[in-house]
C-alpha cells in the first residue's frame, strides 16, 4: 500500500522571528523569512521511507497553513524505492531510515546530502485483543515482556505460540493464550526492516549467519505488507500476529507493543525518555550526519532506534527549488519538531538542530 501526501504550501511575504536559545537557529529563521520574498510557485517532489511519513503529512499540513506557495508532494514507497527514485533524479528530495550508503551516494549525479530531520522506535506490536475479550482470565497486561533471544527466536519461526515457556518465563502471572504466533514482516525495500535487522544481528550469531542485515532479507517465516502501514494493518486483522513498525503506527492504531529486554538486562517499553537516552549515544560524524547504534547499553535505553534522513542534493540548477527546499529544511529543524512528541517521534537536539543546520546551507543553487 502507497501512502500519498499532497499539500501545496506558499511561503509569506512577512516572515516570523522564532525566540530560541540558540542564536544559530534565530539568525537561520531571519534568513529564511527573507528568502521567502524571493520565492513564487515553486513544486517539490520528494518519495521514500513510510517511517516518517505521518510527521511529514502534519508538517506539510502546517505549513501550508503559513506558506500558501511552495507545491510538497511525498510518497511513502519505502526507503530503498525513495533512494533508488533520488538516484535516477526523478524526485527533489527522498527520505530513508537508513541514510545512503557511499556506493548509491556516489551513483548521484548532483551529489547528495543526508540530514537527520527525526527520530523514533521500532517496535514489536501484537494482537492478542481478541482472545483476551472471549476470557477475561487471560489477564493480558499492557506491554508482554520478550526477552533478547525469544523475540529474535520468535522472528527466526522457533517459537511458534504465545503460550510458550520461554514467554511464560518473563511474564509470571500471565495466562498466556495457546495461540500460534504469525510473524508479519516488510516485502518492500525497507529502511525499517534495516534497522531491526541490524539489531538482530548484533545480539544473535544465529540469526546474523542464517538472516542477516539490511533493507530486504529471506524471512524464515511469516507473511508479508508493504509498507508501515501494510503490516499494522495486518497485525490488527490476524488475531496471534507479531510485527515490527515505527511506534507512530502502533500508537495511532492502539495496538500493544512489546517490553524488550536491552543490553543491560532491563525490560524497556519505548517512551520518549527511553528512546531519548538512546539517541544520545549516537554520535553524528561531521563529513555525512550518519549513524547507528544497534544495541544501546544504556540502563533505561530502548534497544531499537533510529534518526530518519532527508536526503537532498547537493546541487539544483533550479534555484527557485534550491531555496524553497532549504526554507522548508529549515522550518522543520525548529517549527516542525514541536508537533513530533505528540505524534510519537522524537524531537531533535539542539545539538543535532545546529549540525543539520548548518550541514543545509551547504545545497548549492
Amino acid at each position: 500500500m502507497e501512502q500519498k501526501i499532497s499539500i501545496s504550501a506558499q511561503l509569506q511575504s512577512k516572515g516570523r522571528v522564532y525566540l530560541l536559545p540558540l542564536i544559530a537557529i534565530l539568525l537561520s529563521i531571519a534568513s529564511c523569512a527573507a528568502n521567502n520574498k524571493n520565492i513564487k510557485h515553486v513544486s517539490l517532489v520528494g518519495a521514500g521511507a513510510s517511517f516518517p511519513a505521518p510527521l511529514y503529512e502534519r508538517w506539510l499540513s502546517d505549513y501550508n497553513q503559513q506558506n500558501p506557495n511552495v507545491e510538497i508532494n511525498y510518497q511513502a514507497i519505502g526507503s530503498s524505492a525513495g533512494v533508488q527514485q533520488l538516484i535516477e533524479g526523478t524526485v527533489d528530495f527522498a527520505a530513508s531510515d537508513v541514510g545512503i550508503t557511499n556506493e548509491q551516494a556516489a551513483q548521484v549525479k548532483k551529489g547528495v546530502m543526508a540530514l537527520p530531520i527525526t527520530a523514533g522506535s521500532i517496535v514489536l506490536a501484537y494482537n492478542l485483543t481478541p482472545v483476551a475479550r472471549q476470557s477475561s482470565q487471560l489477564n493480558l497486561p499492557t506491554s508482554l515482556k520478550l526477552s533478547r533471544q525469544v523475540y529474535v527466536d520468535i522472528f527466526l519461526g522457533k517459537i511458534m505460540n504465545w503460550n510458550h515457556p520461554r514467554i511464560a518465563v518473563a511474564n509470571p502471572g500471565v495466562n498466556l493464550p495457546n495461540l500460534p504466533i504469525q510473524v508479519v514482516h516488510r516485502t518492500d525495500g525497507s529502511g525499517t526492516t534495516s534497522v531491526l535487522t541490524q539489531h538482530l544481528s548484533s545480539i544473535s550469531p544465529e540469526w546474523k549467519s542464517k538472516v542477516g542485515a539490511g533493507k530486504a532479507v529471506a524471512w524464515q517465516v511469516g507473511i508479508g505488507g508493504r509498507g508501515n502501514e501494510g503490516v499494522t494493518a495486518l497485525i490488527q486483522q490476524i488475531p496471534g500476529a507479531i510485527g515490527y513498525v515505527e511506534y507512530v503506527y502502533a500508537k495511532q492504531n492502539k495496538l500493544p507493543v512489546a517490553a524488550l529486554e536491552n543490553k543491560f538486562g532491563n525490560y524497556i517499553t519505548p517512551t520518549p525518555e527511553s528512546v531519548a537516552q538512546t539517541l544520545e549515544a549516537v554520535k553524528l560524524p561531521a563529513d555525512n550526519l550518519i549513524a547507528f547504534i544497534t544495541d544501546p547499553t544504556g540502563a533505561q535505553s530502548y534497544p531499537i532506534v533510529t534518526y530518519s534522513w532527508l536526503l537532498t542534493y547537493h546541487q539544483y540548477p533550479n534555484r527557485a527549488k534550491a531555496q524553497a527546499l532549504k526554507n522548508f529544511i529549515d522550518w522543520a529543524l525548529v517549527e516542525g519538531q514541536k508537533s513530533s512528541l505528540e505524534l510519537g517521534y522524537i524531537p531533535l537536539s539542539k545539538k543535532v538542530v545546529v549540525q543539520v543546520q548548518s550541514a543545509a546551507k551547504k545545497i548549492a543553487e
